[in-house]
Order: structure tokens, then sequence, then C-alpha cells
């Protein structure tokens, strides 16, 4: 494994996939910065477990390489490649509005980096660095939301309290009147649930007759439960990505006979309803304007530090993982 090298005033270090569940940080050369590009110093990155356990195990299928490209990546899939699009830093050089603003970029783990500044939003003041890695989940939690179509007192059930899930109960639960119950195999998850003043249970007791249904957990048995949550000509919000997985679904049933609607939501696109007015930066800027809440600091992990990721991400994007993912200290 190639010797980790600190930031130089040459280049930098950058986390890469190098082949199954098997990771090492490499010299990274920095492209010369242009007259809108900013040379930007890590912070903090954040860890998206589901996507980056397909990407580090190699599991992301041939026809979806160009899709689930990050726009910064480095490298091709399967391997090797640069990964990741959750990173908060601190601006060193750029344009004069922009030095010393602290920022997000889709950008993969790295601990300095060179990016247009189309491509970067702005962190205000008042919202932690850690918690601004949640930037990327949020939006995709936002456009969820979009997707669902739904509206106050709506009943609604969430499967999966991972990051984004959390974060889909927590916008959910903030429409006047709505009856939002979150939903997951691990009971540890309640007391994330509390802190953000959302009702949770665990599969065998879930709510049935919602009226919307978001599944974020990637499993078959997820998508069941979904589905006997579901009341009749119900919405069920498909948000997992399964990789080169197959999952099977129950539809039969309450499937037909209650003619449920089965909608897939992805952040690759803005959702259809806003799409001809929003676009990736105002959908992005109302992302990083709705973690303006000190409640979601209780969805940041632990921090570990970016040295020590090649080590640990085994044990981090383990399919077994309890907890939530952590962030990724750079100082």
């Amino acid at each position: 494994m190639p010797v980790p090298m600190r930031i130089t005033e040459e280049g930098a270090s950058g986390l890469w996939f190098v082949g199954p569940q098997k990771a090492e940080i490499r010299p990274t050369a920095l492209p010369q910065a242009g007259r809108e590009d900013a040379v930007v110093r890590t912070l903090y990155s954040g860890v998206s477990r589901g996507t980056e356990r397909l990407v580090f195990e190699g599991r992301v299928p041939a026809s979806e390489y160009e899709r689930m490209s990050s726009p910064m990546q480095e490298g091709s899939f399967p391997f090797p490649v640069k990964y990741g699009y959750c990173a908060v830093g601190l601006v060193e050089s750029g344009p004069a509005d922009w030095q010393g603003a602290r920022v997000f970029a889709l950008h993969p783990h790295q601990d300095r980096f060179v990016a247009p500044v189309t491509m970067l939003t702005r962190v205000p003041d008042h919202i932690p660095a850690p918690r601004a890695t949640l930037t990327a989940n949020m939006e995709t939690a936002l456009n969820a939301l979009w997707d669902a179509e739904c509206g106050p007192a709506d009943r609604i059930v969430v499967i999966g309290a991972g990051g984004v899930g959390l974060l889909v109960a927590h916008l959910a639960g903030r429409l006047p009147g709505a009856d939002v119950t979150l939903v997951d195999i691990d009971p540890a998850r309640e007391a994330i649930a509390r802190r953000l003043g959302i009702a949770f249970t665990t599969p065998d007791a879930a709510p049935a007759n919602a009226d919307v249904v978001f599944h974020t957990s990637a499993s078959q048995e997820g998508l069941a439960t979904a589905m006997r949550c579901a009341g009749d000509e119900a919405t069920i919000v498909e948000m997992s990505w399964y990789g080169e997985g197959m999952v099977g679904a129950p539809l039969g049933g309450a499937f037909h006979a209650g003619r449920l609607r089965i909608v897939s939501s992805q952040v690759g696109l803005v959702a259809p309803s806003r799409r001809t007015r929003w676009c990736f930066a105002r959908r992005r800027d109302a992302a990083m304007a709705l973690l303006d809440d000190p409640r979601l600091d209780a969805l940041v992990g632990d921090e570990v530090d970016f040295f020590d990721l090649p080590a640990l991400l085994p044990d981090i994007l383990s399919g077994s993982a309890r907890g939530l993912p952590p962030v990724v200290r750079y100082e």
C-alpha cells in the first residue's frame, strides 16, 4: 500500500477503491486552478453507506457505470475508482468572493481538491461542518417528498432508519398534521427518532392503511413491509438502490386488490413536479437551508481520521454494520 502523503502545495491525498473490499490512500496531483475554480481544503466528508458499499464490493452493474458516476470522480468502475459525494471544506484560493468560504461539494474523499465555483454550495456560518455533510442525503430526501406528492395530515410510514430514511421522516414530520412513523429492525434507532420528534416502531408493529410509504432499507423484507403498510390506492416510494441485486416483491393479494402504486425516486433528476422550475443548484441550496436544525446533529456519526479509512471501511460498510456511518475528519 502506498504511504499516505499529507497536504502539500503540489498535490493532495485521495481515497481509492482498488478491489473488492479494498481501499487505499494515494497521492493525487491537483489540476491547475482556472479563474473560476477554487482550491478547497477538506474539513469533513460523509460516508453514504448504501451506495459506497456497492462500490466497495464491486457490485455496480455495468449498465449503470455512467449513471453512477459522481461529478468529480476519478478512475472507472469497477476498480480502481475514487468515489464519494459528501465533502465539506474551506476555500483556500479562488475568486475573491469565495476565498475563506466554507463550502459543500459532490467530491470524493480527498484532503484537498480543485472545483469550479459553480459546483460549490456555501455552508452558512450557523451550520456546523459535520452536519453539512448531510446535504446530499437531504437533497435525496427532499426529492423523494416531491415524488411522493404527500401533504398535510397524511399518514406516512418510512421503512428504514438509515441516514436517508431519517431525513425523509424528519421532512415529512414538518408537514402540518402529518402522522409519521419510522420503521426499522434495529430498536436502537428509536432514540434518534425521538430526538427528531418522530414515532418509531419495529416491522412487526408497523402501522397499516398509510397514505404514503417510503422504502429506504434496500431489502426484500423491507419492501414487503412497505406494501403491508400501504392503504388502498396508496403510493409506495421506492428509494433503495440494489445494485446488481434481484429483489422479490409480493405482487399478489393486497397489491392488486388495493391498487397500490410503486414510484421510483432517485436524486439524479429533479422530481417531475419541480423540474421545469428547479435546477440542481436551487435544489441543493434548499437542502442546505433545511439542515438549519440542531436536532439533525443526531444524524451525524462518530468522527474517524481520513488516513484510517482504508483499515476501517470493511467494518463501516459491512452489511451487518449498526449505528450511523461516521463522518471523516481531515484535521
